[in-house]
């Protein structure tokens, strides 16, 4: 026990009894010896809002707790933190709101939430002098909020990438490991609880999009605009692209980038990419995330662990009540996002630049790469390799046409793409995606 007192009760209202809020529950309670000694604090929840109170449930709540109304804990004058876990951007911002105006601290680990209102709700945390804590918010249980803002304070960020969703990327691993389609490995990642029976969110892209936007807005000091974010999912991701990028020695994952460039732009983006398989990212399977952050002076750190789940989710909020009772013990800290002026625009993603990829399925004749190198070559893209492999040849006439391009704008892709579409040698919808360069 710091300087041998004994530990001070904290007093907490939680709302959401989901599958993170019962284990946030059940390991205050297993590791509640533990956190007292570290500490000094007695984690005690004492009041519960759930939306059901018949529902069946992991843990055991005495009924005394439990409330059907979110305000109650707000309105309860005993709670010093609330901490939210109720989903969703309508109800949980009222929540956070409400807390934050009566002068309670809170934690939460709804992504959307910030992404979507991150800027008006830390305005309001800094007009009330009560901070936010949303370590749970990225990456289950990684601490790369904190690693961001504490670990690597002194560094300018040059870039980010990360491997932020479990769910795409156990379906990507399953693709590539077990030569399952897209649609037979996500049946797969619901029966084993990896996807939601409405898997939009995940495989969309949008998931791991949100935890872009606050990743970059801790990096860069400035609330990204949702609009300004591109992101693609990994459902036109195939078999065929799976193969391919395993013959040139690269792994597909959905990866989120952030980066400044030399004006002080920044990009985000989250889709499909292809990621040499020297790169350490390439190697992260199944459910496992990863997040590799490039700061000026440390140079390249690695975060790795669980991005979801029970216990990795709930030790991160136990983490963030953690640092929030020791505001209540031993005095205040900042509000948990801190802005300054270093930065400031977002980059038009058409300007963004990358290698690609493209596969074409073209008629068998002569000609062809010339018609295609031709509507390149007329936007300025140059062509690194091509390859038209006999084994994937078709009986129907035609041929797969596969060709890695040299750094482009997306905007030149774009309309490069566009063109080829309308090639009369080209016989379906061209298959594209960015060819990361990581160290």
């Amino acid at each position: 026990m710091p300087n041998g007192s004994p530990p001070r009760p904290i007093k907490i209202g939680l709302a959401g009894l989901g599958n993170v809020g019962a284990g946030v529950f059940k390991n205050i309670q297993k590791n509640a010896a533990l956190i007292q000694q570290r500490t000094g604090a007695d984690l005690q929840i004492v009041q519960v809002a759930v939306r059901d109170l018949g529902k069946p449930r992991d843990v055991e709540v005495p009924a005394e707790m439990l409330t059907t109304d979110w305000r109650d804990l707000v309105n309860n004058p005993e709670l010093q933190i609330i901490v939210e876990l109720i989903g969703g951007t309508g109800q949980a911002f009222e929540l956070v709101s409400a807390a934050l105006k009566a002068r309670k601290i809170v934690v939460t680990g709804n992504k959307a939430l910030l992404a979507e209102h991150g800027k008006e709700l830390f305005a309001l945390a800094e007009q009330c002098g009560m901070p936010i804590y949303f370590e749970s918010a990225v990456a289950g249980g990684i601490p790369i909020i904190q690693a961001l803002q504490e670990g690597l304070v002194g560094n300018h960020i040059q870039s980010i990438h990360g491997i932020i969703n479990g769910t795409c990327n156990y379906i990507l691993t399953r693709m590539s490991q077990a030569g399952l389609t897209y649609e037979a490995a996500l049946q797969e990642a619901q029966e084993k609880g990896f996807a939601e029976a409405d898997p939009y969110l995940d495989v969309s892209g949008w998931d791991a999009a949100h935890k872009a936007i606050i990743l970059a807005s801790l990096s860069y000091g400035f609330w990204i605009p949702q609009a300004d974010v591109y992101v693609e999912g990994i459902d036109k991701v195939s078999a065929t692209d799976i193969e391919f990028a395993r013959r040139l020695g690269y792994t597909i994952k959905l990866l989120s980038v952030i980066r400044a460039d030399a004006q002080g732009r920044v990009e985000v983006r989250t889709q499909p990419s292809m990621v040499p398989n020297s790169h350490v990212l390439a190697s992260v399977s199944g459910s496992f995330n990863a997040v590799v952050v490039q700061g000026d002076i440390v140079g390249e750190t690695l975060f790795y662990g669980r991005g979801a789940g029970q216990d990795p989710t709930s030790s991160s909020v136990i983490s963030d009540l953690c640092d929030a009772a020791a505001i209540l013990i031993y005095g205040f800290r900042h509000t948990g996002f801190v802005p300054h002026g270093l930065y400031g625009k977002s980059k038009p993603i058409d300007e963004t630049v990358s290698h690609y990829y493209l596969r074409l399925l073209v008629k068998d004749e002569p000609g062809v790469l010339a018609q295609v190198a031709t509507v390149l070559g007329q936007r300025n893209i140059g062509i690194s390799s091509v390859m038209q492999p006999e084994d994937l040849a078709s009986e129907t006439g035609t041929i797969p046409l596969f060709l890695m391009i040299h750094d482009a704008s997306l905007g030149q892709m774009r309309a490069a793409v566009e063109a080829i579409s309308g090639l009369g040698c080209v016989t379906e919808a061209p298959s594209w995606m960015r060819v990361e360069t990581l160290g």
